[in-house]
């Protein structure tokens, strides 16, 4: 089988309220439902389930073409993606090209896949190295730019509250919500700037 070969990388990113997304090339990698379908809610990792699946068969059609990637997604999500356990990784086709080459049956190429293609950044940094957990009060408020304090001021909830979603490091549903009307709102408030500046300059002129 004839494999594609570039220096591209997958890279997947969890938000804080839960949202996946997984480019290719800096580009959306596409489900391919329309193919392969395991999955009724798109992409996850670090799991065994159908999501895992889907995003192992999008990889894999992605390096090696479809029939490759029916026989083998499976096994590539239970050796690969599954083990993806943080919010953001990155695997090179490189490391997936490599994969292949050990674990799958297909039309060799004379020269070697770690020739072929430059390794971008190897597999073993995605899954084995491991980063203290972070603290998903701590990243809403430097992502938002605020404290603690503001941050129990904006939901008009005492700050021992948020303290204790701190120390439990989880937010709960509700307070997920408030976060993500609060975000919205100030995009609005920006977007209603922005028109009333643009206003006060075509009344100057």
């Amino acid at each position: 089988m004839a494999i594609t070969m570039n220096n591209h990388v997958f890279k997947g990113h969890k938000t804080l309220l839960g949202n996946k997304f997984v480019t290719y090339g800096e580009l959306e990698l596409p489900t391919r439902y329309d193919m392969f379908q395991k999955s009724h809610h798109g992409f996850d990792w670090g799991t065994s389930g159908s999501p895992s699946i889907q995003l192992g068969f999008a990889m894999l059609y992605q390096i090696g073409g479809k029939e490759l990637a029916e026989e083998n997604a499976v096994r590539f999500a239970n050796d690969v993606v599954g083990k993806l356990n943080s919010r953001d990784w990155i695997v090179s086709a490189n490391d997936v090209l490599q994969w292949i080459d050990k674990n799958c049956e297909y039309e060799k190429k004379e020269e070697p896949v770690a020739v072929i293609v430059k390794r971008a950044q190897p597999l073993k940094s995605a899954t084995k190295t491991k980063k203290a957990k972070s603290n998903v009060v701590k990243e809403v408020c430097k992502e938002l730019k605020i404290t603690q304090k503001n941050l129990a001021e904006i939901l008009e909830i005492p700050e021992g509250t948020v303290s204790s979603w701190a120390v439990k490091n989880e937010i709960p549903r509700l307070g997920k919500k408030a976060i993500q009307f609060y975000i919205a709102s100030v995009k609005n408030q920006k977007i209603v700037d922005s028109y009333r500046s643009f206003k006060e300059l075509l009344e100057i002129s």
